[in-house]
């Protein structure tokens, strides 16, 4: 729950799913809906699923037939996410694959609040097209900024797996007020495992603020991208929140955030109140 800024006891207690890719897009979503139902029952306020949670990570190839895995949003995993957070009581994050109008598509996740209230949604800003992340032939690029949701534990921001590796949008989220970032990925253990353990901390630490770090498991059909789950929660002080998920099972992590935390690290490390915006103007010159 949200206190006035100054009161003490200031505990979220937050979730993080990670699965396998199940075969199809019904039963990948009844496996979430369980594991989100299994993180209610345990107290979870606020959960985030995985990067394109409901179907697989089918960027490994180019090909048009994935095309039907949109959703306009809101749209029917709207609704239902609806119904499931007025069930649990709990805020979900909900990575989808969204379409806006024919052809018109973006990796997407909405928020929807604690009693269904449908918040709005953030559009991964960065495209990556590399071997085994053909990104750029299923998304445009984000058009909607750097939203932050006032939720019913307070102001929760979300960016998006190749995001992470831009400091620009961890940044503007700090700026807009968020206590506590979701990062839904699909990454694999070849292309930048090493950095699963260090840019999210970094992030943390820079910004000021809880990381919630998510990423699915398995190897799937598409192609040999070996995803290792390991989803973890990060403090502002970059020290893990608990152990990480396990790198090879589905798994629901639930873990207690302390916000008065933000509060003790920012009045530590004045680094807002310290910024020099004035002589940044370089990095955004044309």
């Amino acid at each position: 729950m949200t206190t006035p800024e100054g009161t003490t006891n200031e505990i979220v207690r937050a979730a993080l799913v990670q699965t396998k890719w199940t075969g199809d897009k019904d039963s990948m979503i009844a496996a979430n809906v369980a594991l989100a139902r299994k993180a209610a029952a345990q107290g979870a306020q606020i959960l985030c699923f995985q990067e394109l949670f409901y179907g697989p990570y089918f960027c490994q190839v180019q090909d048009p037939a994935y095309f039907s895995y949109t959703e306009s949003i809101p749209g029917p995993t709207t609704e239902l996410m609806q119904a499931l957070a007025r069930e649990t009581h709990m805020v979900l994050v909900v990575p989808i694959y969204e379409v806006e109008q024919e052809g018109v598509f973006y990796n997407t996740a909405f928020v929807i609040d604690a009693d269904g209230t449908y918040l709005g949604k953030y559009r991964k800003h960065h495209i990556p097209q590399v071997k085994g992340f053909w990104e750029k032939f299923y998304f445009r690029p984000g058009n909607l900024g750097y939203p932050i949701f006032q939720t019913a534990v307070g102001p929760v921001g979300v960016y998006i797996c190749y995001d992470r590796h831009f400091p620009e949008g961890w940044r503007a989220l700090g700026l807009a007020g968020a206590k506590i970032v979701f990062n839904p990925s699909a990454t694999s253990r070849g292309l930048s495992a090493y950095l699963w353990n260090l840019e999210q901390p970094a992030a943390a630490v820079a910004n000021e603020y809880f990381v919630g770090a998510i990423n699915r498991v398995g190897v799937e059909e598409l192609g040999d991208n070996s995803f290792y789950g390991s989803s973890y929660f990060v403090d502002p002080r970059g020290q893990l929140v608990g152990d990480a998920a396990s790198d090879t099972d589905d798994e629901v992590i639930v873990r207690d955030l302390d916000l008065n935390v933000l509060k003790e690290v920012r009045h530590t490390w004045a680094f807002y109140r310290d910024r020099r915006p004035d002589s940044y103007e370089s990095l955004v010159a044309p």
